[in-house]
């Protein structure tokens, strides 16, 4: 008898983001440093997958990008501490751990000028 697993996880999910840089390659490398997966990869477009399945795609901006720029995402990672390390080690310079409501985070600025949030994990126990 073949058991049927009933597929919990919710039926939609973010399939891609987009961010501008001012160096596609610089932008890729420095992802792939944080854990992302180059999937594709030209001077005007990378393509990165994250966990889940998300791609991110980085393209040249079109209007010069000012230092401190909000990148248009956050980070989520299941341990805190241990990225932290891990990315200080690599050179990256995390800011100090914050903790707010939902998360404990710390920013990174990317080779473009955009600071990126890692956030600690809230994900719930459900299947996701």
């Amino acid at each position: 008898m073949v058991m049927t697993r009933i597929d919990e996880r919710p039926p939609v999910w973010i399939g891609h983001v987009f961010m501008a840089v001012t160096d596609v390659r610089q932008s890729a490398e420095y992802m792939c440093k944080l854990g992302m997966r180059e999937i594709f990869q030209a001077d005007d477009i990378s393509v990165l997958e994250l966990r889940g399945g998300t791609h991110l795609l980085l393209r040249p901006a079109l209007d010069p990008i000012v230092s401190g720029t909000v990148a248009p995402f956050d980070l989520m990672v299941d341990d805190l501490e241990i990225s932290y390390e891990k990315f200080e080690a690599l050179g990256l310079s995390p800011s100090t751990i914050q903790t707010d409501t939902f998360h404990r985070s710390f920013t990174l600025c990317d080779p473009s000028g955009c600071v990126i949030t890692v956030n600690s994990s809230h994900v719930s126990d459900s299947p996701v």
